[in-house]
């Protein structure tokens, strides 16, 4: 958005900082560690500004939206911090910073997307905000109750997308399953990746973030039966315990959960599972991790995260008064990650000699080796398939390559 804007006023847009006479940076507020990393990428920026050619730093996004009087008492070298409650007036206020006119309007029309992850990939937001109300998750009080973009919107600034050259669309919200409930009365996630899938240019599409409870029979379908559509499942179930989980207000039981990835399972045999875990929960106790270390023991999730419990600011969890301590949460994060070590090389080994379809995301420093991924891993998140550089191919090509070896999370390949 904050790209779209500049770009729309004849800005020139660049990846280096080092050529930018204007920093802007999109800041998260969600969990303790984005929190820090935000903070140390802002006081990198800082401290680069005494030396560099930049003239302005902005600071946007969530952060901003949670500690705006904090963060410009801390850091007053910050040029102007916004909030996403200022978005709607963002370019009268960046304007008037720069001192320049401007033909903007005050509100944020649609505008053509700038994409910024490269040649190969983009990301599609369909929804924003939440409204699960989950206990320790501070998002609906950031980014407000959930929102659905409309249906036509999408679809148009999808096949911008696609005429651009992007040939892998990842759709995302903060729960995509949720997708259309507020305008259209119903889950609409099935019908838009219909839609998504008739636009020609797109060879991979792909959803994120998809909540147990609200993966239908239908979603399911959906996604045998197109072939577009990477059979590729992100589901964040935060944990097994009905106890916790009841406590997280998560809207799934243990078991429910574990039905519905069988179902995925059997529906789609060549499926690939991704979940996102928290272990240290306020009063989680041994019985409660060991129901979720074996659970995730039975279901071998082909990716799998695992976050330490993060105490957040205003969220009904926080209050808790039995809050676990770091080095059992520490302890417990380990354990789950040793298990599902093993889990993913045994189920990589077992990829050996087959071959797949990969998109090229770039090459290793030292130019030995493409680094590419299947329809089995997300950018930035799962594994990469490493493959000897022949020299031909570039960003966001696909190829059809032959597993030969594999590392903990990685694999080595050949292109046939």
């Amino acid at each position: 958005m904050c790209i779209g804007l500049f770009k729309k006023e004849k800005f020139e847009i660049v990846n280096n900082p080092k050529d930018a006479e204007i920093i802007i940076i999109n800041t998260c507020g969600f969990i303790e560690p984005a929190k820090q990393e935000a903070i140390d990428c802002i006081l990198e920026m800082v401290k680069y500004r005494k030396s560099g050619k930049c003239k302005y730093l902005i600071v946007i996004g969530c952060l901003v939206q949670r500690y705006k009087k904090e963060l410009e008492k801390s850091i007053p070298e910050v040029d102007m911090f916004l909030s996403i409650d200022e978005y709607p007036k963002m370019w009268e206020r960046i304007s008037n910073l720069l001192n320049k006119r401007t033909s903007s309007k005050n509100t944020l029309e649609y505008m053509d997307r700038i994409i910024s992850t490269g040649y190969g990939t983009a990301y599609l937001k369909i929804a924003e905000g939440c409204s699960n109300n989950c206990t320790y998750c501070a998002i609906p009080y950031i980014r407000g109750p959930y929102v659905s973009r409309k249906m036509e919107d999408i679809i148009e600034e999808a096949k911008k997308i696609a005429k651009s050259g992007i040939k892998e669309l990842i759709v995302i919200a903060q729960d995509t399953t949720k997708y259309g409930i507020d305008l259209y009365n119903k889950p609409m996630l099935p019908k838009l990746l219909d839609k998504l899938c008739e636009i020609d240019g797109f060879e991979w599409i792909r959803f994120l973030y998809s909540y147990p409870e609200s993966i239908t029979d239908e979603l399911i379908e959906v996604v045998k039966n197109n072939d577009k559509i990477c059979n590729y499942f992100d589901i964040p179930i935060q944990h097994y315990s009905d106890r916790i989980l009841k406590m997280m207000n998560r809207k799934s039981d243990g078991k429910s959960v574990e039905n519905t990835i069988n179902k995925i399972r059997k529906n789609i045999p060549d499926v690939v599972l991704r979940t996102s875990l928290i272990v240290g929960f306020p009063d989680e106790t041994e019985e409660d991790f060991f129901e979720l270390y074996e659970f995730v023991n039975r279901a071998k999730f082909e990716k799998l995260g695992v976050f330490k419990y993060s105490k957040e600011d205003g969220t009904p969890a926080s209050k808790i008064k039995n809050q676990v301590h770091y080095k059992t949460k520490e302890s417990r994060l380990n354990k789950i990650m040793a298990l599902e070590k093993q889990i993913s090389k045994i189920k990589l080994e077992e990829k050996i000699g087959n071959t797949y379809k990969a998109i090229v995301d770039g090459i290793t420093e030292d130019g030995k080796f493409i680094c590419a991924r299947s329809y089995m891993d997300i950018p930035n998140e799962d594994g990469t398939i490493f493959i000897k550089n022949n020299g031909e191919v570039k960003q966001g090509d696909f190829l059809n390559c032959r597993i030969t070896g594999v590392m903990d999370y990685d694999l080595i390949a050949d292109i046939i």
